[in-house]
């Protein structure tokens, strides 16, 4: 049997600060990082194109990219779907240091995808099974929380027990697969801290749910949920934030 020199891990890759943080960390933790990243029906190429950037720049020793056709469902102002697709939410108010996302508390907002990060790592599952992974990186954070149900800590210990009864690995051999949300409670401002304490360039990430190409270059809006929580983020850190954003 071949050992390892480095346990191996698979590792969630949006191309979004958050994820590019979680790569760092599983890395720092010694993990060899497989990244795995989605083309499942989003408007803009763009964030796959910063999942590549995340994945090379942060020494994983793959990067795949799997195809799903969310978009055939609709449901979400963040996919092509198969009837009018609701608006991204803009220049709401929100409590940056709070754990809760922005609007109203517990609200879940149009830019949920339906069961998304159920879909995404059931394949990771899949993954990790094949290359004999026991841990699946993901970068869900406190901030997310009351948005959206799929990145509450109640959600990532349930798929762990799912984990252990659906696979071969589980159930024959008695694996048990881990869920790493190494981000899980922090704040958008401690999550820009860290990743200038890793050395994660966050000018390779895409944040934006609603980017405006100009000259070829994609902007971040600046004024959707995640450009604001971003832009809190980094002003709380007394940092700022290297990507461009649209010039009111």
């Amino acid at each position: 049997m071949t050992t390892q020199a480095h346990p191996r891990a698979v590792c969630l890759v949006s191309g979004g600060m958050d994820s590019a943080v979680t790569l760092a960390e599983a890395r720092a933790a010694g993990f060899e990082a497989f990244a795995l990243s989605f083309r499942y029906g989003q408007h803009h190429a763009v964030e796959l194109e910063a999942a590549a950037r995340v994945a090379a720049a942060g020494g994983a020793a793959d990067h795949r990219i799997v195809g799903l056709d969310l978009a055939a469902l609709g449901g979400s102002a963040l996919v092509d779907g198969p009837d009018e697709r609701p608006e991204v939410p803009k220049d709401r108010s929100f409590d940056p240091a709070g754990p809760a996302a922005p609007g109203d508390e517990g609200a879940i907002p149009s830019t949920y995808v339906p069961a998304r990060n159920t879909v995404f790592l059931a394949v990771a599952l899949g993954w990790a099974e094949t290359l004999g992974a026991r841990h699946i990186f993901l970068g869900v954070n406190a901030v997310d929380y009351s948005g959206y149900p799929d990145c509450r800590p109640e959600f990532l210990a349930a798929f762990e027990a799912l984990a252990g009864v659906a696979t071969a690995a589980g159930t024959e051999e008695g694996a048990r697969f881990h869920v790493e949300a190494p981000l899980l409670h922090a704040s958008k401002a401690d999550i820009a801290r860290r990743a200038l304490e890793l050395g994660v360039d966050l000018g390779l990430t895409h944040t934006c749910y609603d980017p405006e190409v100009q000259a070829a270059r994609s902007l971040a809006c600046g004024r959707c949920d995640a450009c604001r929580l971003r832009l809190a983020g980094f002003a709380e850190a007394g940092l700022v934030d290297p990507v461009d954003y649209v010039t009111p």
